[in-house]
């Protein structure tokens, strides 16, 4: 073995330096840089048995490769399936992040066990008595998923070279050491030298691997920034540990778009698909409340019908307060600048807070109309008809601008039992014969006229 040498490594953003010093120079942080020791022996990442079969690459004219799409497998849950675009890709490194507790480990151990496909759930972090507990209450008679507590990569691959699964779930990568790196699990080096191994592995056999990765307290993937361009997708986990509603969301995705999200319910019994999001993003009130107008957004392909709420009130303290929940702060002040300039609401005296139901962010310029319509039907204390969705940009001359895809918003609208949505007057729409009402308006005194009279 070659003679042991000694590195410093940034553990913030993982710069490497040949010496310590107080504040990283790439990252701006302060006491960050960390000793790490190096060996230099030859690597042997993984064997493969006889009987595995390993890919040999080799060079191809771009004209010569076909370009049918790979076969992809189905996880049999309809939300990460969206999320990752149809499936896993065989090969594939997708990387699950989230907060601790939000239910990372849960998610794919529930999905593990329902797979068809014999799959690896490799956990550095809990017990097999632990994972057979939880296992329990959310599909107890598994036949195809086996369980492995292990952290050494070494170790892992000799049971992987035994089973041959389809595919492999790896809880946390984190947790996992090699021998050929002399530092602790969860380092820089350990981190990027563990994920190296993997992606060896699956590219050269055609094997997802499934991991999931720790956050920091700003909310990034813990480790070197560098493992989240190794991997093939970055998951998003997200969702407040006092609610029971989780949000997965895709930063990063070789294979399909990141625009896609799943919505998943926390239960006893595991997490449950949201398939109708308008059961979470809608409140369900009886009385007609005024402050609340619904929207109808769009997540990537997916309609939301969301709920916006807003409170005008007069200003005790002098200066008005702005406060926006899901919904960009700035934006909210333009669009009561263009209230107070072109439609004559004297706004600039009172407080306003906006929020948007469900917990979610919404950057879809298509809820501009339904916070014109809350926070109008707020001021005026008149509320709006809950039959009434909206969908439209509202523009600094106070004209109401068309959005895209409005006629996959319609239908959503009205498949969800809508009797009438205000869209923009110039969206072309691709039929006339609609069931809910389509109402068209070119200004925002038209939208106050047609709702307040």
């Amino acid at each position: 073995m070659a003679k042991t040498k000694t590195t410093f490594f940034c553990q913030n953003c993982g710069s490497q330096f040949s010496k310590w010093q107080g504040q990283c120079t790439a990252c701006k942080e302060w006491n960050t840089i960390a000793e790490e020791v190096l060996q230099k022996a030859e690597k042997v990442s993984w064997k493969v048995s006889e009987t595995t079969k390993t890919r040999v690459s080799k060079s191809q004219k771009i004209n010569e490769i076909s370009s049918t799409s790979e076969a992809r497998l189905n996880t049999k849950n309809k939300e990460l399936n969206r999320v990752l675009g149809g499936g896993l890709v065989p090969g594939s490194l997708p990387l699950l992040g989230g907060e601790p507790g939000i239910g990372k480990s849960t998610l794919m151990l529930q999905i593990a066990l329902q797979l068809p496909y014999k799959t690896l759930y490799v956990s550095g972090e809990e017990s097999a008595q632990q994972i057979k507990m939880r296992a329990e209450r959310m599909h107890p008679n598994s036949e195809t998923c086996y369980i492995l507590t292990e952290t050494k990569t070494q170790n892992i691959f000799k049971q992987i070279a035994e089973l041959h699964p389809d595919i492999v779930v790896i809880d946390s990568i984190q947790t996992l050491h090699t021998d050929y790196i002399e530092s602790s699990p969860g380092s820089i080096s350990q981190i990027r030298e563990t994920t190296t191994e993997l992606i060896k592995f699956a590219k050269e056999t055609g094997t997802p691997v499934v991991l999931i990765g720790h956050i920091t307290k700003d909310g990034n993937i813990a480790g070197p920034k560098i493992l989240e361009h190794m991997v093939d997708t970055v998951l998003q986990f997200e969702g407040d540990r006092n609610h029971v509603y989780r949000i997965l969301r895709a930063q990063k995705n070789r294979f399909g778009s990141t625009n896609e999200l799943g919505i998943y319910e926390m239960q006893g019994s595991g997490l449950r698909e949201v398939s109708n999001p308008a059961e979470i993003l809608i409140a369900k009130n009886e009385e007609d409340l005024s402050g609340t107008a619904i929207s109808a957004t769009l997540e990537g392909m997916r309609p939301l019908m969301i709920e916006i709420q807003a409170l005008v009130s007069t200003a005790v303290y002098g200066t008005p307060q702005r406060s926006a929940t899901g919904y960009n702060a700035k934006r909210l002040n333009m669009i009561l600048a263009v209230l107070e300039e072109r439609a004559g609401f004297k706004l600039g005296a009172k407080d306003v807070f906006l929020n948007v139901t469900g917990g979610i962010t919404v950057d879809d310029p298509a809820i501009d109309l339904a916070v014109v319509a809350a926070v109008l039907s707020s001021n005026i204390d008149i509320a709006i008809d809950k039959s009434m969705c909206f969908a439209a940009e509202i523009g600094l001359a106070g004209e109401v601008r068309p959005v895209t895809r409005v006629d996959q918003r319609i239908t959503e609208a009205e498949k969800l039992g809508f009797k009438s949505i205000v869209i923009s007057k110039y969206c072309k729409l691709s039929k006339d014969n609609y069931t809910i009402k389509v109402i068209k308006v070119a200004k925002v005194h038209d939208v106050v006229k047609y709702l307040f009279g």
